[in-house]
């Protein structure tokens, strides 16, 4: 299993390089940040200082998506910072909710998504796509590679991710609705002729090492309502009574409305319905050794990377934990 963090490009954005730069020294694989242009500062020109300040991180969005950024622009992006830094970059992508939603506009299609999913990774390891003018390629690009990785939760979603994407990424560590999520993923590679253990399947969630669980819980509670403007739309599109494990959906019956003025931050007052024991499955939270024991499980499931959201008040004590004690106690499964 690999180890990666995301973070928020909020400034002074020296702050987030040098986060990326301990995160290395501290054996972590990847360094993702969010993507919403309005919320945050803007993540690609930050990303170039992420991967000049470190030697061999992968850096990239998490998540992207094809309506605020043109998949063409966002395919040249990529294609530059890997020229510049050696194939070091990845692309999550979706199909859209703070960077969208703050702009009053709604997530994009999933066709639009797989279009966009096909473009950027053609252009920017030097493929040609088909325009109206013809066959179009980035003239510049020379043995580049970039993986895309998708996130998802609904049926339709999770079978795109099958088909088209290099990866997984499940924003949650419940691994319960881990593995209805990744079999959906996997039977989607399979009936498109893929091997599906070809994809990497990426946990993404909070994680808090401490002791004082209920501090840890009300600090990561904004992350319930982060993944529950994803399962309303599920709803929405699905109804209530579903294939889609209840687990992922009964908690958001008591969900009023979201602000995007609080977003992905510590203490917003949208997330007060969340209970104690989602927060606990959706994240990891608690002593070193109950950080260890839920990863080892997930890691059983078929989890090839965790990515700690890394958005509370403990954030360095947490990092420092993870490459001190963490890491070293989760890699000999991995290696054994």
């Amino acid at each position: 299993m690999d180890f990666a963090i995301t973070l928020q490009t909020d400034p002074p954005a020296r702050r987030v390089v040098d986060l990326a730069a301990r995160a290395e020294e501290l054996g972590f694989e990847c360094v993702w940040t969010f993507d919403s242009h309005i919320l945050w500062q803007e993540p690609y020109v930050i990303h170039s200082q992420m991967l000049s300040a470190t030697e061999r991180i992968m850096v990239g969005p998490l998540v992207t998506n094809p309506a605020t950024r043109d998949a063409t622009v966002t395919a040249s992006v990529f294609a530059t910072l890997n020229d510049m830094f050696g194939n070091r970059t990845i692309c999550g992508i979706g199909r859209g909710d703070s960077a969208l939603r703050v702009l009053g506009r709604k997530p994009t299609t999933l066709a639009q998504l797989e279009d966009a999913i096909v473009t950027i990774k053609t252009l920017a390891e030097g493929g040609a796509i088909a325009t109206p003018t013809g066959e179009l390629r980035i003239p510049w690009v020379r043995d580049g590679r970039l993986d895309v990785w998708m996130a998802g939760y609904g049926p339709k979603a999770l079978s795109l991710v099958g088909r088209r994407a290099d990866g997984f990424i499940l924003q949650l560590a419940d691994p319960v609705i881990l593995r209805w999520t990744l079999e959906q993923v996997r039977r989607a590679a399979e009936e498109a002729g893929r091997n599906p253990d070809d994809l990497a399947v990426c946990v993404a969630a909070p994680a808090y090492v401490g002791e004082d669980l209920a501090h840890q819980r009300d600090q990561c509670r904004w992350f319930g309502g982060m993944v529950g403007n994803h399962v309303a739309d599920l709803v929405a599109r699905y109804g209530e009574h579903n294939d889609i494990p209840e687990a992922l959906t009964e908690y958001i019956r008591g969900r009023a409305g979201y602000d995007y003025a609080h977003h992905g931050r510590a203490g917003n007052p949208d997330t007060d319905f969340i209970p104690d024991d989602v927060i606990d499955r959706f994240c990891v939270l608690g002593p070193v050794a109950d950080h260890v024991m839920r990863l080892r499980e997930l890691e059983s499931l078929g989890v090839t990377q965790f990515n700690i959201y890394l958005m509370h008040d403990d954030m360095d004590a947490t990092l420092e934990a993870y490459g001190r004690d963490v890491i070293p106690a989760v890699r000999p499964l991995a290696t054994s």
